[in-house]
């Protein structure tokens, strides 16, 4: 990894001094693009393989304990062929448990699977995200929490200050969102609106949660309108009750005014997909 940031800088500096301006900076923002894709890449391989590292752990546990009751097992069947008084049913339950064990062993193994087929659905999400909707707008963020993709968009590039219409520049970027998550049919899409905590009523809405409620919603309507499947939205309006920062300032009132979509898998399916495993678990043991 370190050569090929290496060769990517070296590369740079070489065509920085045979190309103009203009392709110097269009190779040095597609550097960048690259660096974070690279950069995103990086910080998710290490995580699985940090849940991979555990997993592995718990798995020598288990097996730890099923060498330990295959020695137990054995121990009192030799005592039994001295004439001890172990009877076959003892053995059979023991030997049912053992059975159980070795289950438990290969469902974790499954179920670690899934969560790997998860977390590289994840991934390739995020990847398509940063290459449709882009990477020089500091009012747009995209990144991973707890295992799902979340967009985050300034105030001010979807709506006007205090109203709910949405803006032509947001129009631009939904769109650009709505072409993803249309290519993730399993996946949903949850719009939060939040707000700053300055009190709010204009027309028939009250407060700051009429406000956000009605902002979600806008979002949605757009999102429907681009194409998208109304079955994977969900309107949000978190109004002031989740801010980044304090509400001290002007800047970081204008930081709490945002919208989050996030592109998450649909629970359901998600333990479908366990529960298949787990058939084809079973299937395999008749």
């Amino acid at each position: 990894m370190k050569k090929l940031m290496l060769l990517s800088l070296v590369s740079m500096f070489v065509l920085g001094s045979c190309v103009s301006k203009k392709e110097y900076a269009a190779l040095e923002a597609k550097h960048k693009e690259t660096q974070d894709l690279l950069n995103s890449a990086t910080v998710k391989l290490n995580t699985c393989l940090a849940d991979a590292a555990a997993a592995n752990a718990r798995v020598e546990g288990l097996k730890d304990q099923l060498a330990d009751l295959r020695k137990s097992n054995q121990d009192l069947i030799d005592t039994k062929g001295n004439l001890t008084t172990l009877t076959q049913k003892g053995a059979e339950n023991l030997e049912k448990s053992l059975e159980s064990l070795r289950e438990k062993d290969i469902k974790i193994t499954r179920l670690q699977d899934a969560l790997t087929k998860k977390d590289s659905v994840t991934l390739a999400v995020v990847t398509a995200l940063k290459k449709e909707v882009g990477l020089d707008d500091p009012d747009i963020e995209i990144n991973v929490e707890k295992g799902v993709v979340f967009i985050s968009i300034a105030d001010k590039l979807l709506f006007q200050s205090g109203s709910y219409n949405v803006t032509n520049r947001a129009k631009e970027i939904l769109g650009k969102v709505a072409k993803v998550v249309n290519s993730r049919p399993n996946f949903e899409a949850m719009v939060e609106a939040h707000t700053d905590n300055v009190p709010y009523k204009r027309d028939v809405l009250l407060d700051n949660w009429d406000l956000s409620v009605k902002r979600a919603t806008s979002v949605v309507r757009v999102l429907e309108s681009l194409g998208v499947n109304p079955q994977q939205l969900i309107a949000a309006g978190r109004s002031e009750y989740q801010p980044l920062m304090p509400n001290d300032t002007a800047q970081n009132r204008a930081a709490n005014r945002r919208t989050r979509i996030v592109v998450l898998p649909k629970i359901d399916q998600f333990y479908e997909m366990i529960e298949e495993e787990m058939k084809e678990l079973s299937a395999g043991n008749d």
